[in-house]
């Protein structure tokens, strides 16, 4: 799908601008208010806009776009295929902007800061039905029961409040800020290896190294995602797998350019912290390059410096902040002047400047930090790591009736202490590439036990190893979206999100073109009936793999599981499974219709496929 032609970006923070002018003028009620322009948050009102629901979008700062914005300069995902369509659209954008970077270029599915605000404030000036406010945080609620009524607002840099009124809320916020406000259970930091049974849960030392079989993806049946590189899973003797409060690190992923006319030198800063510049010989490279000369620098991790960020205020944040920031700055000089640094890398750091056509009124460093993990929901459902693994007996990652997207990266973790133990790294890293499978991530995980108008959509409720599958831009999006349609489903039923019925929320979602179960054969770009009733019946338990077979024959044994499947998904799954191994004989529609005791209008002769099987099912229920 293309996206329109985008007007200029200043035309654009003009009208916006003026818009929000208009919006307080006017008094403080909406049908939802979403606090985080993040791009997940920025997804949901979009697609509440164009459900037709009057939007407010909250954000504490003045530049919208989260770290898309702010130098992420990739896509993280590693599934190519359409997923949801406002994030399809977005990925095409990025894609037709750079055409001199087809695919296996190291730019491709890369772009520049510049161009993610510029796609991201169009996105929002052609939606007539939202309202942006710029620099302001919640600080309080009113509630009524498990209803929150309002929020107020202080400006970020003021003392000015206002309250807004909704039926709905929603906290995409990469700090989980209005949820914590709200009374909403959260938690900080990490679970112990019991309290979910997840393996790689709690402290833990690892040692990262190249995965031994690229191709093991493939041999196992899933052709679509990519696979990682590198891998570091095997808990090395003193990971004793205990809780603790430590969250893994931030850093700031600046956009360095090595066009000299472009390019702004660094200067050294004031606070020089050459002891951590000298712990971090593994990051003295520039990897990442987005297009233009240009690179997102996964680089310095202040491990552990990051620790007291969740639950601060925002000027304490800003302080850390700062930190960050300096020692990004630092590091660059660091390499360019230190003798202790090798000859060959100084005079390639030296090559490397702050671009003068990014974050243009901040000098060419990025607005916000990379805030990776803060608080996450407790919610009414925990997505864990079993919940991005291949479940015991499939080949797929488990099944929820309310899946209403997909993760796909692998379960991962940056350091969390500096902590190490005898050939590991800092402890805390964790990136499991061979076990991770692209799993669903369940409604009920954006649903706060003791609310029910609040979405919590990307701090939702994860546990801290299951949060590595989900911390990723493109699945916030696909959540985003799907939350947008289930606000739109509330106000349709004048009831809270949390009561959309599941069954109503996923037929809406895949009669949109929102996946929420991953297969080899097929994506969500211009689903057939059949496929669109393959999205549906993923959270039944119909497809204990990642292929669907949709042109295959019917077999008996897999029909009379199909025909009257039990309420729980994981158990048809299993009989599936076993169903699929024995084969046997096909059947044909009429045969199936009696085994599903309905009667099949214009039932098609001959052999029936799994395809047409799905298709009349989903259509008479």
């Amino acid at each position: 799908m293309k996206m329109p032609l985008f007007p200029s970006l200043s035309s654009i923070l003009a009208l916006l601008l003026a818009l929000a002018g208009h919006s307080q003028a006017a008094g403080h009620q909406a049908d939802v208010v979403v606090y985080g322009a993040t791009p997940g948050g920025i997804v949901t009102a979009v697609r509440a806009a164009r459900e037709g629901l009057r939007v407010t979008l909250i954000h504490h700062h003045h530049h919208i776009g989260g770290m898309m914005v702010n130098g992420l300069g990739v896509l993280d995902t590693l599934y190519d295929g359409h997923r949801a369509p406002i994030f399809d659209e977005l990925k095409a954008a990025i894609l037709a902007h750079y055409p001199q970077y087809p695919r296996g270029r190291p730019e491709h599915r890369k772009y520049e800061p510049h161009l993610a605000e510029q796609l991201f404030e169009a996105m929002i000036a052609h939606e007539a039905n939202i309202t942006v406010l710029r620099e302001w945080y919640p600080v309080s609620t009113g509630k009524n029961d498990r209803l929150v009524k309002s929020v107020t607002f202080r400006q970020t840099h003021g003392s000015s409040e206002q309250t807004w009124e909704a039926a709905a809320f929603v906290d995409a916020s990469y700090e989980g800020d209005l949820a914590h406000i709200a009374g909403a259970k959260t938690i900080i930091g990490r679970e112990g290896r019991d309290q979910y049974g997840e393996p790689h849960a709690g402290r833990i030392f690892t040692k990262m190294q190249p995965i031994p079989n690229p191709n093991l993806y493939h041999e196992q049946g899933l052709r679509v995602v990519s696979m990682f590189a590198l891998e570091a899973k095997d808990p090395l003797p003193g990971s004793t797998g205990e809780a603790d409060g430590a969250t893994q690190a931030y850093n700031f992923r600046v956009c360095w350019t090595r066009d000299p006319a472009n390019r702004i030198p660094v200067t050294k800063p004031a606070r020089y912290e050459r002891d951590v510049y000298l712990d971090l010989k593994s990051r003295w490279r520039f990897t990442n390059r987005v297009p233009n000369y240009k690179t997102s620098w996964n680089a310095p991790l202040l491990i552990g410096g990051n620790h007291d960020y969740p639950s601060a205020d925002w000027s304490i944040r800003r302080a850390i902040t700062e930190r960050h920031r300096d020692l990004a700055l630092g590091l660059l000089w660091f390499m360019q002047n230190d003798e202790i640094v090798p000859a060959n890398i100084r005079e390639e750091a030296r090559q490397w400047g702050l671009p003068k056509d990014e974050f243009i009124d901040n000098g060419g460093f990025p607005w916000e930090m990379y805030v990776r993990e803060a608080r996450r929901l407790v919610g009414r459902k925990v997505f864990t790591q079993h919940d991005g693994m291949a479940a015991p007996g499939l080949k797929r990652a488990p099944i929820h009736t309310d899946s209403i997207a997909i993760t796909e990266w692998p379960l991962d973790s940056h350091a969390c202490t500096l902590d190490t133990v005898e050939g590991s790294d800092h402890e805390g890293k964790v990136l499991l590439s061979e076990e991770t499978r692209p799993g669903q991530v369940s409604y009920q995980c954006l649903l706060p036990r003791e609310l029910d108008n609040l979405l919590v959509t990307v701090c939702l409720s994860s546990s801290h190893i299951g949060w590595g599958t989900i911390r990723l831009e493109p699945v916030w999006m696909h959540i985003g979206e799907s939350a947008g349609y289930a606000l739109a489903l509330a106000r349709e039923r004048g009831i809270a999100p949390a009561g959309v019925p599941t069954d109503v929320l996923r037929r809406k979602l895949v009669e949109n073109r929102i996946m929420l179960g991953l297969f080899n054969d097929f994506d969500t770009q211009a689903p057939t009936a059949a496929q669109r009733a393959a999205q549906y019946f993923s959270t039944q338990g119909f497809f204990p793999t990642y292929d669907a077979h949709l042109e295959a024959p019917l077999t008996r044994a897999v029909a009379m599981i199909w025909a009257r499947p039990d309420a729980d998904p994981m158990l048809n799954a299993r009989l599936v499974m076993k169903a699929e191994q024995v084969g046997g004989e096909p059947v044909n529609a009429m045969e199936f219709a009696r085994l599903a005791g309905k009667s099949w209008s214009g039932a098609p002769t001959g052999t029936l496929t799994r395809g047409d099987a799905c298709a009349w099912l989903y259509a008479i229920r």
